[in-house]
């Protein structure tokens, strides 16, 4: 999969679905996690760098974004991305969310200018890609500061009326990579409070978001 996205990275943000489909659901999800201004927020998976646009609306320049993706070629695009609109706010971090040590992603995030611990999270049909999506969200919850929130935007099967769209749903998962029945939104259901639930595209898109719960100590 690595090789996919290195091979189609230039080109991903044109075949993606973006914008007839996957757009809609990363309005919702960064409407749900509600960053404010100034505040640190961590795009686990960002690619290209697709919600920075949006994030940037809510965070202003006072804010930061760190990116965190495994695909050089897709950081270069998301380099791209920001630079083109000028934005200095924006961290880029190559690791794998699965594999990586918190503690190290964390002073690579300090080295870069940014703060240690976050202030919000998202991920973007990011978690489904991952194998052990349920590691990379431990390591998620691990840079956020007491009581952060984190959002989660990803797919499932089409239900009702659109039922019959699930094959079609089911290949375009398939191609890209990503495990339509991972329902990885469910670690906010059962680890968050105060948790907003949206979906879009008949439900094919699935939108959680919530304040983390304190760890438990003794």
């Amino acid at each position: 999969m690595g090789d996919k996205y290195t091979r189609f990275a230039p080109f991903y943000d044109l075949l993606s679905g973006e914008y007839p489909i996957y757009h809609a659901g990363r309005v919702l999800g960064i409407n749900a996690l509600a960053p404010s201004k100034g505040q640190q927020v961590v795009d686990v998976g960002c690619g290209t760098g697709l919600n920075f646009a949006l994030l940037q609306q809510r965070i202003g320049a006072s804010g930061t974004i760190v990116g965190i993706d495994r695909s050089a070629q897709m950081l270069r695009q998301a380099r791209r991305r920001a630079k083109a609109q000028h934005w200095s706010n924006v961290i880029l971090v190559q690791a794998d969310m699965v594999l990586a040590d918190p503690a190290t992603l964390s002073a690579q995030i300090v080295s870069a200018g940014g703060s240690a611990l976050a202030d919000a999270a998202l991920a973007t049909y990011s978690l489904s890609l991952m194998g052990g999506w349920e590691q990379a969200w431990a390591t998620t919850t691990s840079l956020l500061a007491p009581g952060g929130r984190v959002g989660v935007v990803d797919m499932q099967d089409p239900v009702g009326w659109a039922r019959w769209l699930t094959p079609l749903a089911r290949l375009a998962c398939t191609w890209g990579g990503s495990d339509i029945h991972a329902a990885p939104w469910r670690a906010v259901e059962e680890q968050c409070t105060e948790v907003i639930r949206a979906s879009a595209r008949a439900g094919h898109l699935q939108i959680r978001a919530g304040n983390t719960m304190p760890a438990r100590t003794g």
